[in-house]
Parts: C-alpha cells; structure tokens; sequence
C-alpha cells in the first residue's frame, strides 16, 4: 500500500474515460477499493487519532517509511482529494454510479445504507453519492489547511505527531498537487489521451497476448563504447583529475596540492534550523558566523541527522572550525568547546571526508 498508487490514477486520468479499470481510472472499483486502502494504512498517524472511518486523514508514502521518521505529505493528502474530484467529474459527466463487489467498501465508508448497484442520475443515491464523496475529498484539502503555515507556505512534509512542517520548505510539488486538486474541484480536465478504446489486461503475458503487428528489432548489438566486457577482457579508462597536482612525492603518485574534504556534521535540528560551518581560513569565514558555509541537508534524516558540504582546501593546510545553529529567525547557536582542528592531508588523495558530531554544553 503506497500512495504512488493515488499518484499514479491521478496522472493516467482521462476524463473522457468511463470508470475503467483497465488505465486505472480514479473512478474505477480497483482506484476506489485502492484509496480506501492506502489511506487507511495511515489513520494509525498520532495526527490522525481523531478521525473517523470515512473521514479525511493525513496521507503518507507509505506506512513503513522512515524518511524523516515517517510522516504525511502535503503532496499525497492533496492526491488523495484530487483522486475523488476526478471520480464525481466523470460521474456526473456519464450520469451514473456503478458500485461493484471490489467498491462496496469504499462506498459504505461514506454511505452505509449504499448497495451494490448501478445508480443512475435519477436516483437519490446518485445526487447522494456525489456530495459525499466531494465532502470526502473536501476533508483531504482542510486537513492541509490545518497544517499549512500562517502565510500559506508548504513544506515537503508535516510532522506525523504534532502537525508541524518538517523536511524541505516551500516544495514545488506540494503547491502543484494544491494548483491540480483545486483545478479538479472546479471542473477543470486535462485533455484526453485516448485511454477509451485501451485494450483490456491481458490474463497472461505472452509475445501473443496482445493483436497487432510485431517488428524483430534492428539494433541488437551495444555500441562499442557500451560492449560489456567478458570476465577475460580489461578495457582501459581515461579519467579526469579532480584537483591540481604539483610535486611528484617518493612513491609512485602525485601529491595533491588541493583536496576536497567533506564535512559531515551530525546534528539533530528543528524545522527552519540550518547547520553553518564557519572557521579560522578565508575558506570558512574567518570565525564570522555571517560568512559561514551552509550545510546542505538533503541526507538527513531521523535516525541519521546529517548534514555536510565539500570545500577545497591547501593540502598541509591546518584549520580549527566550529559548527553554528542558525534559526529561522536568524538566531545563532554555536557548539561548545573546543574547536575542531584539522590537518589537510598531504598525499595522493583528493578528496577526503571528515565526520563530526555536534558538541554540546556539559
């Protein structure tokens, strides 16, 4: 159960498509039977405690992921409604609801008395349906709302326990999903892309399975700069240097005159907080916080707090360097005592990584 799944029937959508499973059309049984099955696998979210069977949750990845220590999107809260508005759209545009034996449960979440059935636009349960659902999806978007900061901003994600944004700020793709289920919500389709005439699943996959015409492939041989080599053959490669090399040393290499050290700082932080590097060589701002080297924190995570950055250092070189916390309001917290120091190593090596930890005060 993986909210990809909710992605993927919102990308395949064609509104000029009846409920099918075939393409995975959000208002197919198999879609809706899926949504209720990937949303449900997140109602046991500590932010999600107070919510009802049939009612809009916070929506994760997945129930076992650890990225961050596991927590809802914005992106696939907003797919979870957009999926929804996708299913009224062509409901209302085919004038009929079909509940079958795989939908049933989704459908009785939202309107218990329901059975299956084929329910027309003249039917009550038809108007009936269309509202509740679009309530449903209504709650995906309100849920958002709840966790979204005072001046509208999205992150990547929000805390599965207190709701706070976490990860990346201001993700593109979380403003994209509230732009598209918005769009949803008023009507507003993409075009179609013929997934009407799709030919059914085939029961099994063979070179048959399908009708049509076949052509052998022409290229059937790797370009001679891709060949895979057999276990008897060497090939040579042509590298690159990274860094500049000067004198010959004693043994059979070149002495590296610049390295590349990558910090790595392991340091537990807020939402909003950023690690800064700073230290005594022009390179690390010369202990002016404000000059300091940010660290990049695209690797952190929960169990794993890292964040680091690559410098290019005189090889010899010794420094001293401390790490600083600056928050999102610019208040800055430096490690305690002492500094780091570090030499550059003078050998062949150009490149070089350095593992610390934040200090903290006794």
């Amino acid at each position: 159960m993986d909210a990809n799944t909710i992605l993927a029937s919102i990308h395949s959508f064609d509104p000029s498509a009846d409920c099918d499973a075939t393409t995975f059309q959000p208002c197919s049984d198999k879609a809706l039977a899926n949504h209720k099955a990937v949303v449900d696998s997140f109602r046991g979210y500590p932010v999600n405690k107070d919510a009802a069977a049939g009612t809009a949750v916070a929506v994760g990845r997945y129930a076992e992921d650890v990225y961050y220590g596991g927590n809802p999107w914005y992106l696939t809260t907003l797919a979870a409604a957009e999926q929804l508005y996708d299913a009224v759209y062509v409901w209302k545009r085919t004038a009929s609801i079909h509940v079958t034996p795989i939908s049933l449960r989704f459908f009785r979440d939202l309107a218990p008395s329901v059975d299956l059935g084929n329910y027309s636009a003249a039917d009550p349960t038809f108007a009936e349906l269309c509202e509740t659902v679009l309530g449903y999806a209504d709650g995906f978007l309100n849920v958002v709302k709840e966790h979204i900061e005072p001046d509208g901003s999205m992150a990547e994600q929000f805390d599965k326990n207190n709701g706070q944004p976490r990860s990346a700020r201001d993700l593109t793709w979380s403003y994209a999903a509230f732009l598209t289920a918005a769009a949803r919500r008023q009507g507003f389709v993409p075009p179609s892309w013929g997934a009407g005439p799709a030919e059914p699943i085939p029961s099994v996959c063979l070179a048959t399975s399908v009708a049509g015409s076949y052509t052998l492939a022409t290229a059937t041989a790797f370009p001679s700069p891709q060949r895979p080599i057999t276990s008897t053959e060497t090939r040579s490669v042509t590298t690159t240097p990274t860094s500049t090399l000067s004198r010959t040393s004693s043994g059979t290499c070149t002495t590296a005159t610049s390295v590349h050290v990558s910090f790595h700082e392991l340091a537990v932080t807020s939402y909003g907080d950023t690690i800064k590097l700073v230290g005594n060589v022009d390179a690390l701002g010369r202990w002016n916080p404000h000059a300091a080297i940010t660290l990049d924190a695209s690797k952190y995570t929960s169990s794993h707090p890292m964040w680091r950055a690559t410098l290019d250092l005189d090889a010899g070189q010794v420094i001293q360097y401390k790490y600083i916390k600056v928050g999102e309001g610019g208040a800055i917290e430096w490690e305690a005592d002492p500094n780091h120091t570090y030499t550059v190593p003078a050998t062949c090596a150009t490149a070089i990584t350095r593992t610390d930890k934040w200090q903290k005060s006794e």
